[in-house]
């Protein structure tokens, strides 16, 4: 038996004898109905004397350790009055005595209340101990305003235990009336009402008689309060919540605000009996959200919260305007506080991620960085268990941007090992830096984890000198290079996804995502997974925005009375490639560019044909419109989410000539992408590239150019004269891309398909000779490529040397050129043809210097890149190279640079408003790229 116990048997004993004098006065026991009860409780509690029934088995029957003392405790207490109170505190001989009496007696009740002694369906027994323990709480409460109240006499912690112990017994479980089932509930009220008003009136009054000394309370007690108005009851909430106005009008007069850091010594000048730090606002905002996230409060908390402490701050003018403020703060985010609740313990963790990040960007707007890093990590553990790799890269990335490369310690508290043994900035952010590189190794985001290691290489080169960590981290990098040129990406799909309806959560209701899809995944099981925490809803058919209807619809009637979302709408989206100065005009590997293809992206679009005027048998596309819608989304994809929400639409309408131009510039895209895959590594199957050249030169097959070619729409829209100009010479160009996509078809076709090989062949002879017959010849400038010097004599090179080496003499030669000693015939091998007229029209080693330093006299292609009236002048366009008759089919020149027509494509447009432009420099070290889409002549339609 503690010695604790040793003191209250002591008392009871007092309360005893005292108790017995009046019971032999008045001849009676005066015993409360539950009375039998106790004395059966007391008789069972206590062990046999002589039998071998140890305390284990007195406590798993009859209660736990210490029951039959608690027991005869309230039993004494149901005997007690007023008077017995009274005469028991006037019979302590000093004041330090009785302190120290109801010191221990908050702490006991406190112990008791919070570990029961009796199993929870012991319901009758609970309900006497709290009521007895509520009568004497009372009592006491009383002797502490009589005694302990004036400034000489206040004793600052005794009034804390009293405020503890009262909190602690209105939040026990066994007075929590609404888990109880409506019967039993309704016994209880009957029998013993609702005891959690009671002691809440009684902390409320014993609040306010506080007086001056209350702000001796903030910020401690602003927590056990908040605890206290967070239960369910209406009537206690609307009796104790007015408890924090009066917290926030006894900060703001002693220091002029309650949502700033005050330092201690502002509070000295203010009033010298204290010096810590008041932060209302912080206290509450943290124990809030500790106290949601473990299941209190609710929204008529939150309407409640707000409607009540916004009239008492209407009452005070000086707190109207900051009191407005924080109730504002406070409602945003116990909004942000129940979504996350809500989705918390769901399977499906997707909504868990979204809720995560408000939590953390409404931290982080209101500068509160320890909850912000709290929820960065719930982010980030969300995110590796789902193997969002990436996702969870980012998310660490964002807490170590906040650490610098400095010996300070660590400002916030690290959740998980990384905080336990690194206490300086440098230590945590390395640490932290290493996680990330191998999330985004593992994500396959290479190119991200190379701008990490190039900080860390600075770091351990400049500053610490750990050139040992230095060799490491350049290792580490090199690998992502060679893992970026020889380790297949798949560029992920994106998809807009629209939740509808009222039914939906706060985060989702009526607003458009993107989401980043997983490699492979496709559209069916994306929708799968997305309509699988909304069993009910619907998936729309039309990719349209829907209309006031549905967005307004309350959803859905299920079982138990509830509402569930109505529609969502789902559809794939093509990423709109954000311009890179730095890739641009140069020859860059397709393993690189496709990379910025498909991430960094903020903007997404969505085509949708239409067909407006009236319809044409001989050409369907005359009358093909294009309705396209382009999403922003808030942040670039990807990032710390796998989707974002859509914060702005743009739709704008396309022309059937407009959208014929961009199909033709996307065709040529595809051919000079198909050749540049197939001139990089030739062991590649020939089909797609079969697939694609048929279905451009076969007409039986795609129609071929026929369905852009419409001779009356010239006449009917005369204002579009510089686009059609610019779809012809699209057309054009594409004869010689395709001269060399066929030649390389033909070098790597096989004899079972030789015969679809020539039927393709005789099908580009007719092709070509009708495009250059109406649009003229395109010819691409030809140019030499210097041989590599034969090197020394030396010790064969390992393999990765020898493949170093074939990189670097391949990296000189352009995309048409030979690749070495390649066993198959280049274009400049061909025969050099008879006629002189037929020869290339330019040759860039003779627009260079000759080794003895004299400029070589001008070739006929340089004359024919001027205007002359004998056939060679400058195009609509404004691509000033060479333009010819098709009397004549020039051959193929022997190797060329496609570096003139991306000239074309980006002069084309101001060609076509009438500028002139003089012919392009041919720039030797450019290969072929892909052209950019111009911009297209459209009307817009709606700005979200």
């Amino acid at each position: 038996m503690s010695a604790r116990q040793d003191e209250t048997r002591d008392a009871m004993g007092l309360l005893v004898s005292m108790d017995s004098n009046r019971r032999r006065s008045e001849n009676r026991l005066g015993l409360e109905p539950e009375a039998p009860v106790l004395a059966s409780c007391i008789t069972a509690s206590l062990p046999t004397r002589g039998t071998h029934a140890g305390p284990g088995r007195a406590c798993r029957d009859n209660g736990g350790p210490g029951s039959h003392y608690v027991a005869c405790m309230a039993a004494i207490l149901s005997q007690m009055d007023k008077d017995h109170y009274s005469t028991y505190i006037q019979a302590f001989p000093s004041r330090p005595e009785l302190m120290d009496f109801l010191m221990e007696t908050f702490i006991l009740f406190k112990d008791l209340i919070g570990k029961t002694v009796y199993p929870g369906d012991w319901v009758v027994m609970n309900m006497v101990q709290n009521r007895e323990f509520l009568r004497a709480i009372n009592q006491f409460g009383a002797t502490l305003t009589e005694m302990f109240l004036s400034n000489s006499n206040f004793e600052l912690q005794l009034w804390n235990n009293y405020f503890h112990l009262a909190v602690a017994f209105l939040t026990q479980d066994s007075l929590q009336l609404e888990n109880f089932s409506p019967a039993k509930r309704n016994s209880i009220l009957a029998k013993y009402g609702d005891m959690r008003a009671t002691i809440g009136a009684s902390i409320r009054d014993m609040w306010y008689s506080l007086g001056q000394r209350k702000i001796e309370f903030i910020p401690g007690m602003v927590g056990p309060i908040l605890e206290m108005t967070l239960v369910p009851e209406p009537e206690l909430r609307k009796s104790t919540i007015p408890i924090f106005f009066d917290m926030m009008l006894c900060e703001h007069r002693l220091t002029g605000s309650f949502s700033r850091m005050v330092s201690g010594e502002e509070l000295l000048r203010a009033q010298p009996i204290f010096t810590p730090s008041l932060q209302f606002e912080d206290e509450i905002l943290r124990r809030l959200d500790s106290e949601v996230e473990g299941g209190r409060g609710d929204e008529q908390y939150m309407q409640l919260f707000k409607s009540i402490l916004l009239s008492c701050c209407q009452s005070h003018p000086e707190l109207a305007k900051p009191g407005e403020d924080f109730v504002r703060l406070v409602s945003e985010l116990l909004e942000r506080l129940l979504d996350y609740r809500a989705v918390m313990n769901d399977e499906n963790k997707t909504y868990s991620m979204s809720c995560t990040v408000n939590l953390l960007n409404f931290y982080k707007e209101i500068d509160r960085q320890a909850m912000y890093i709290r929820y960065l990590y719930k982010l980030k553990d969300l995110h590796i268990s789902y193997e969002n790799y990436t996702e969870g890269a980012y998310t660490l990335l964002l807490h170590a941007r906040l650490l610098k490369w400095s010996e300070e310690s660590n400002a916030a508290p690290v959740p998980g090992p990384h905080g336990l043994h690194l206490h300086t900035q440098r230590q945590l952010k390395e640490a932290l830096y290493n996680q990330i590189i191998e999330y985004f190794d593992q994500g396959k985001m290479w190119e991200e984890a190379i701008h990490i290691c190039k900080e860390l290489a600075e770091q351990y080169e400049s500053h610490v000198f750990d050139y040992e960590m230095l060799s490491d981290i350049l290792q580490r990098e090199a690998k992502f290079y060679e893992k970026i040129l020889k380790v297949l990406r798949p560029s992920p799909d994106y998809f807009a996804v629209g939740y509808y309806g009222q039914g939906f959560p706060t985060f989702l209701r009526n607003k458009v995502f993107i989401y980043r899809g997983k490699e492979y995944e496709r559209r069916e099981d994306f929708e799968m997974q997305l309509l699988s925490p909304f069993p009910n809803a619907e998936k729309l058919k039309s990719t349209s925005p829907p209309g006031q209807d549905i967005t307004d619809s309350p959803g859905q009637l299920c079982a138990g009375g509830s509402f569930t979302p109505t529609d969502i709408q789902c559809f794939t989206v093509q990423p709109a490639e954000e311009a890179k100065v730095r890739l641009k005009g140069r020859s860059i590997p397709e393993q690189i560019t496709n990379f910025y293809k498909a991430n960094h992206v903020q903007r997404f679009s969505y085509s949708r044909p239409f067909k407006r005027g009236p319809n044409d048998p001989d050409n369907e596309f005359a009358n093909m419109w294009i309705e396209r819608t382009t999403f922003r989304t808030a942040y670039p994809l990807p990032g710390i989410l796998r989707w974002f929400v859509v914060t702005s639409t743009e739709t704008i309408i396309i022309s059937p000539l407009e959208n014929a131009i961009e199909t033709m510039m996307k065709t040529n895209e595809k051919i000079m992408s198909e050749i540049n895959r197939h001139q990089n590594d030739p062991s590649l199957p020939v089909n797609p590239l079969s697939m694609l050249l048929n279905g451009i030169v076969d007409p039986a097959v795609m129609g071929g150019f026929a369905k852009y070619e419409k001779e009356a729409y010239m006449q009917e829209h005369p204002e579009d004269a510089g686009n059609i100009e610019k779809l012809k010479d699209l057309i054009a160009w594409q004869i010689p891309l395709l001269a060399e996509g066929i030649r390389i078809h033909g070098q790597k076709v096989t004899e079972d398909l030789r015969p679809f090989h020539e039927r393709m062949e005789q099908c580009f002879e007719q092709l070509r000779a009708k495009v250059e017959s109406q649009y003229g010849v395109r010819e691409m400038s030809p140019h030499s490529t210097e041989i590599p010097p034969t090197p020394k004599p030396a010790p064969r090179p390992s393999e990765s040397e020898d493949h170093r080496n074939e990189h670097r003499e391949n990296r000189a030669s352009f995309i048409f050129g030979p690749r070495r000693q390649d066993p198959r015939q280049s274009i400049s091998e061909l025969p050099e043809p008879k006629d002189e007229k037929w020869r290339l029209s330019c040759n860039m080693s003779e627009s260079s210097p000759s080794a003895d330093g004299k400029q070589p006299p001008p070739s006929r292609a340089a004359a024919g890149a001027q205007p002359s009236a004998a056939g060679s002048s400058l195009s609509p366009t404004g691509f000033g190279g060479r333009v010819r008759s098709a009397s004549k089919l020039p051959p193929l020149p022997r190797k060329f640079s496609l570096a003139v027509y991306e000239t074309f494509l980006e002069q084309s447009d101001a060609a076509a408003a009438g500028k002139a432009s003089t012919s392009p420099t041919v720039d030797r070290n450019r290969s072929l790229k892909s052209p950019p889409l111009p911009p297209p002549k459209s009307k817009r339609l709606s700005q979200l």
